[in-house]
C-alpha cells in the first residue's frame, strides 16, 4: 500500500478512526489494532511476505527471551549468532542470492568457462532490509544487556512491523519505539496538527518534486547516448533531488503518521542538501540507517581509533556495506566506495567532525565560502548519484564521460517534456523554502503557516497531476 494511492487515503482515516475512538480507553487493544492494521497495510502488496516479518518476528522475540535468561558467555553468543544467521540468511537469500549466482556465471564466462547454473525467480519482499535491521538492532542491543527483552509479544510484534516507518524506515531502535508501546498513549491535538503538516510537506516532496523530477531522469538516462553534456548534468541533478524528495518525503509522511498515532520515530533528514562537506552530509543523509552502521560496525571495528591502515579500512568497509545494502548491483558498491573516498580526506585529517552546527547560522544567507562547500559537496554528491541511478557500470561510466568529452550545453527538448522551465523554477522554489526554514524540523513550523499550507495544496493539487504516480525508490531496497 503505498503512501501516494487512493487506498492508502483511505485505510488511515479508518484506522486513525478506530485507534481512538473506539479502542482508546485499552493500550492492549490499541496495540493488537495497530498491529493487525500493520499486517494489512504490508500484506497488501503480498501475503505471502507477512510469513517472512513473522519468522523474524519470532525468531528474535525468542532469542531476546532466552539471552535474558542465559549467562554462559558461550552460550549468548551463540543465540546472538542465530539470530544474525536466520535474519541475514533470509535477508541475503531474497535479495542477493541471483546476484551472487550471476555474477560468479559472469566471473567464470570471462575465463571461457560456461557455467549451467539457473537462477531463481525470487520476489524481494518490500522493505525486507529496513524491517531485518530493526530486529538485528534489538537482539545486538538485549545481548549488550543495554535493554531489557520485552515479554510481550504483542508490542513487540507491532514494534516490528509498525506500518507508518515498516517499509522504508526510519529504522528504529528498540531503545526509543518499544517503550511507546507500553506507555498509555493520550490524543494531542497540537501533536496530530505537527503529523498532518508533516504528511503534506512529505506529499510535497514526493508528488511535486520526486515525481517530477523522475520524468526528465528516466528519459535522460534511458537516452543518454543521444543527450549533450547540458542534458547530462541536469539529468544529475534532477536525480539528486528526484531521490532526495522521494526518500525524506516518505520519512516525512511516515514520521507524521506516526504522531497521528501519539508516537514519536526518529528524524531521518536534515537538510542534507546543505552540507560543507562529505562528514556533513552523511550525518544528515538517511540518518537511521547512517548510526545504525556507526553503532553496530563501524565501532566495533574501532571505528576512528588505531592505525591509518585500520581507519581506511574501516571506512571502506562501512561506505562498501552500506552500499551493498542498498541493492544488488556493482553500482552500489561503486556508489559506496566513491563516498568511501570522498570522506577519507576529512578522516585522515580529523576534520570528519568538524561541521556539527546549521550551515550559516542566524544569518539569512551563507558566506561565499560556504557556498562554495556545498556547491562543491553537491556536486560529489551528484557524482555518485550517477553510479546510483545507471543500470550498469558501463552505463554510468558512458553517461559520465559524455559529460566531460561532448561539450554541448544546449538543453535539448525532450519528447515528454511538460514543464521544463517550469520544473527548474519549482526546484529554485523548493531549495529557498529549506533554506529559509533549515533550523526547523518541517516549513509549516515557522510563520506563514497558513498561507504555506494554502500554497503547498494548490501545487500538490495543480502540479501533481502532471507527475506521474511512481512508487518510493526505496522500496526496492
Amino acid at each position: 500500500m503505498l503512501f501516494n494511492s487512493i487506498a492508502f487515503l483511505i485505510f488511515l482515516p479508518i484506522v486513525f478512526l478506530f485507534y481512538w475512538g473506539v479502542f482508546y480507553k485499552s493500550l492492549k487493544l490499541q496495540n493488537l489494532f495497530l498491529l493487525l492494521a500493520s499486517y494489512l497495510f504490508y500484506g497488501w502488496w503480498d501475503y505471502r511476505f507477512l510469513a517472512l516479518i513473522a519468522a523474524s518476528t519470532l525468531i528474535d522475540y525468542g532469542i531476546g527471551r532466552l539471552l535474558s535468561k542465559e549467562r554462559d558467555r558461550v552460550t549468548r553468543k551463540i543465540l546472538l549468532g542465530l539470530s544474525l544467521i536466520s535474519n541475514l540468511g533470509l535477508l541475503g537469500f531474497f535479495k542477493y542470492y541471483n546476484f551472487f549466482i550471476e555474477s560468479w556465471i559472469d566471473s567464470w564466462a570471462s575465463l571461457g568457462v560456461n557455467m549451467n547454473l539457473s537462477s531463481l525467480n525470487i520476489i524481494l519482499p518490500v522493505g525486507i532490509s529496513f524491517y531485518t535491521f530493526q530486529t538485528l538492532s534489538y537482539t545486538i542491543d538485549v545481548y549488550r544487556k543495554q535493554i531489557e527483552p520485552t515479554v510481550n509479544i504483542i508490542n513487540f510484534s507491532v514494534f516490528v512491523a509498525f506500518f507508518p516507518q515498516l517499509v522504508a524506515g526510519p529504522i528504529e531502535r528498540a531503545k526509543h519505539l518499544l517503550p511507546q508501546f507500553s506507555k498509555k498513549r493520550i490524543f494531542k491535538e497540537e501533536w496530530a496538527i505537527s503529523g498532518i503538516h508533516l504528511i503534506l510537506w512529505g506529499l510535497f516532496k514526493k508528488i511535486v518534486i520526486a515525481d517530477s523530477c523522475a520524468i526528465y531522469v528516466n528519459a535522460i538516462f534511458d537516452d543518454y547516448e543521444n543527450m549533450n553534456s547540458a542534458t547530462l548534468l541536469l539529468g544529475a541533478i534532477y536525480f539528486a533531488f528526484q531521490i532526495y524528495g522521494d526518500f525524506s518525503g516518505y520519512s516525512d509522511i511516515a514520521i507524521g503518521t506516526g504522531r497521528l498515532f501519539g508516537f514519536d520515530l526518529m528524524r531521518n533528514f536534515n537538510y542534507p542538501y546543505f552540507s560543507r562537506n562529505i562528514g556533513e552530509f552523511w550525518r544528515r543523509w538517511h540518518i537511521s540507517l547512517s548510526t545504525w552502521f556507526r553503532d553496530y560496525l563501524y565501532i566495533p571495528l574501532g571505528g576512528s581509533r588505531g592505525s591509518k591502515a585500520k581507519k581506511v579500512r574501516n571506512v571502506f568497509i562501512i561506505f562498501l556495506v552500506s552500499g551493498f545494502w542498498h541493492g544488488a548491483n556493482w553500482t552500489f558498491l561503486i556508489w559506496g566506495g566513491l563516498h568511501a573516498l570522498f570522506f577519507l580526506p576529512l578522516l585522515l585529517r580529523k576534520q570528519n567532525r568538524k561541521y556539527l552546527n546549521q550551515v550559516a547560522e542566524n544569518q539569512l544567507l551563507p558566506s561565499f565560502q560556504e557556498m562554495f562547500q556545498m556547491l562543491f559537496t553537491f556536486s560529489l554528491i551528484c557524482f555518485a548519484w550517477i553510479f546510483f541511478r545507471a543500470d550498469s557500470i558501463i552505463v554510468a561510466v558512458n553517461f559520465i564521460t559524455k559529460i566531460f568529452t561532448n561539450f554541448t550545453f544546449e538543453l535539448q527538448y525532450l519528447s515528454i517534456e511538460r514543464y521544463n522551465i517550469e520544473m527548474l523554477f519549482i526546484i529554485g522554489i523548493f531549495v529557498l523554502i529549506e533554506w529559509f526554514h533549515r533550523n526547523l524540523d518541517h516549513p509549516f513550523s515557522g510563520s506563514l503557516k497558513w498561507l504555506k499550507i494554502i500554497v503547498i495544496i494548490l501545487m500538490l493539487l495543480t502540479l501533481g497531476v502532471y507527475s506521474d504516480n511512481q512508487e518510493f525508490i526505496y522500496f526496492q531496497f
